[in-house]
């Protein structure tokens, strides 16, 4: 379900990335874009713990905040973009979604269908790609083929996709463990559906987007997660963990290693007490 963006600035996105390579849509192509992105725009839920809905995907609004005003977002703003760009370029794209069952307790409730996830084709092979910039901490950073059974190398784990019933189900291996990610089917979902989801999980009271701070960036070398005060870097050779003392230190960290525009939130004042109240949620 291809979605056309004729207001979408593709050079200005990939300045944004600074990304000066090819833009034909190639396999090599997608594969140096996600790299790309993932490296530079990082995951980040700073409007929920705000109270600042995320309810339009619009290419318009996706472009001003993670391009313009050098934010981030959460799946349905990165995908979303990135979706828009990718289709712009040339590539077959479609929007699917999943649940997330990544460090789901067994037996715990069913979770909503609220990950959005990108199908996309190259031009001359009817194979389609998993294509993910937005699961935060362990997102897929290099697209893989969307197909069940075999194990994919990234440019970080190993992921597998397998059959779970009539689902699919993402699975990455983490320390030497297999663990599941997403459950997920192909069937393309039109924004109306998109933007529900990321209402939902924008505004609900009990979502962990509105009660709990996080952000990721993944670069060639490392996966850089922050909880809360706590930042953990996952390297190769192995991790490293930070406990920051006060909202400000994380402030400073999401400006710097995070790469996020700080003033673009309404006053440092006001942010730094509101994340004073869920450093430890």
């Amino acid at each position: 379900m291809t979605e056309a963006a004729p207001d979408l600035d593709p050079a200005a996105y990939l300045t944004r990335i600074g990304y000066d390579g090819p833009t034909s849509p190639t396999e090599e192509a997608l594969h140096a874009l996600v790299a790309a992105h993932g490296r530079t725009i990082p995951f980040e839920n700073l409007d929920p713990v705000l109270g600042v809905p995320v309810d339009e995907l619009g290419p318009v609004v996706l472009e001003d905040k993670l391009v313009a005003r050098r934010r981030g977002g959460y799946c349905y703003e990165h995908n979303g973009l990135f979706g828009f760009v990718l289709d712009a370029l040339g590539f077959g794209v479609e929007r699917i979604t999943g649940r997330v069952v990544w460090m789901r307790e067994p037996g715990a409730p069913l979770p909503a269908k609220t990950h959005q996830v990108l199908s996309v084709t190259v031009p001359g092979d009817d194979q389609p790609f998993l294509v993910d910039v937005g699961f935060g901490g362990q997102t897929l950073s290099s697209p893989i083929r969307l197909v069940a059974g075999p194990i994919q190398q990234t440019r970080h784990e190993p992921y597998r996709i397998v059959e779970d019933g009539a689902q699919l189900m993402l699975c990455a291996q983490v320390r030497e463990t297999w663990q599941s990610l997403y459950v997920f089917t192909t069937q393309p979902r039109p924004r109306i559906d998109l933007e529900v989801g990321s209402w939902y999980v924008s505004t609900h009271p009990s979502s962990i987007f509105v009660t709990g701070l996080t952000a990721a960036l993944v670069t060639d070398e490392a996966r850089y997660n922050l909880r809360g005060r706590n930042l953990a870097i996952h390297r190769a050779n192995g991790s490293e963990k930070i406990r920051f003392d006060t909202a400000a230190q994380v402030l400073d960290v999401l400006a710097g290693t995070f790469g996020i525009d700080i003033d673009d939130l309404g006053g440092r004042s006001v942010v730094e007490a509101r994340l004073t109240q869920v450093l430890d949620t």
